[in-house]
C-alpha cells in the first residue's frame, strides 16, 4: 500500500449520477478508481484487482451492501468504507457488524469521503514497534501480526488499529471519543457506534469469552481499557 502515493479505491454504487461524480471527485483528489455498479461486479473485481480501500453503497440491488460487506470481510482484510441513503441506526449498526470500518450518509460529500479514505489508510501505515505478550495474547506491532493460543488471529484493518491503540496502554481507560479521534480519525460529531461495533468484532476473535471479556474491558459510563490480564 501506498500511502504517500496514489490509492486504489474499488467504488461500489448502482446510481449512475452518484458513482460518476464520486469517480470523478476522487480522482481529482489523487486516487485512482475503479468503479462498478453492481456486488457481483465488485466481489468479482476484487478476484482479479488489489484495491487499498473498498467504498461500498449498502443500497445495492441483487447482493445488498451488508452481504457483499460479509464476503468480503469473510476474504480479505480490506478497509471498507460504506455508503448509506440515511443516517438510519439499524443500517449503520447492521453495516458496522458486516465488517464496515467505516460510514458516510448521502448525499456524500467528496471532501468528507477523501478524508476518511486517507485517514483509514493512515491508520494502516503507521510505524509500529515491538513484539507484546498479554496472556494467551501476542502482538507483533512491527509486522502487525495478532496471535492467539499460538494461532494467527485474522483482523479487519480497524479492529487492528483499535487493538493496538488500547494494548499499547495497558490499564488506561479510553473513551469512546477519545478511541474516535485515535483510531478513527473523527472530531467531535464522531459516532460512537463505531466504537462498540468495532469492540464487539474484536472480543469476538480474541476473547475466550466475549461476554466476560479478559483484554478487551467495558468501563461503565467511561469507555474500554486494556486489561490487565
Amino acid at each position: 500500500m501506498i500511502l504517500g502515493g496514489v490509492s486504489r479505491v474499488l467504488l461500489i454504487e448502482d446510481d449512475p449520477a452518484v458513482r460518476e461524480g464520486l469517480e470523478l471527485a476522487l480522482t481529482r483528489h489523487g486516487h485512482r478508481v475503479r468503479a462498478v455498479e453492481s456486488g457481483e461486479q465488485g466481489l468479482d473485481r476484487l478476484r482479479t484487482d488489489l484495491p487499498d480501500v473498498v467504498v461500498l453503497d449498502l443500497m445495492l440491488p441483487g447482493i445488498d451492501g451488508f452481504e457483499v460487506c460479509r464476503r468480503i470481510r469473510a476474504a480479505r482484510e480490506l478497509p471498507i468504507i460504506m455508503l448509506t441513503a440515511r443516517g438510519d441506526d439499524m443500517d449503520v449498526v447492521a453495516g458496522l457488524e458486516a465488517g464496515a470500518d467505516d460510514y458516510v450518509v448521502k448525499p456524500v460529500q467528496p471532501r468528507v469521503l477523501d478524508a476518511r479514505i486517507r485517514a483509514v489508510l493512515r491508520r494502516l501505515g503507521r510505524d509500529q514497534a515491538e513484539l507484546e505478550r498479554h496472556g494467551d495474547l501476542t502482538i507483533d506491532r512491527a509486522s502487525l501480526v495478532v496471535v492467539r493460543h499460538g494461532v494467527p488471529v485474522s483482523l479487519a484493518p480497524t479492529e487492528l488499529r483499535l487493538l493496538l491503540e488500547l494494548s499499547g496502554t495497558p490499564g488506561r481507560v479510553h473513551s469512546r471519543q477519545q478511541l474516535l479521534e485515535s483510531v478513527w480519525e473523527h472530531g467531535y460529531f464522531g459516532d460512537s457506534r463505531l466504537v462498540d461495533a468495532c469492540v464487539q468484532r474484536l472480543r469476538a476473535k480474541i476473547e475466550d469469552d466475549s461476554a466476560a471479556p479478559v483484554y478487551v474491558q467495558t468501563v461503565r459510563g467511561f469507555g474500554y481499557r486494556f486489561g490487565p490480564v
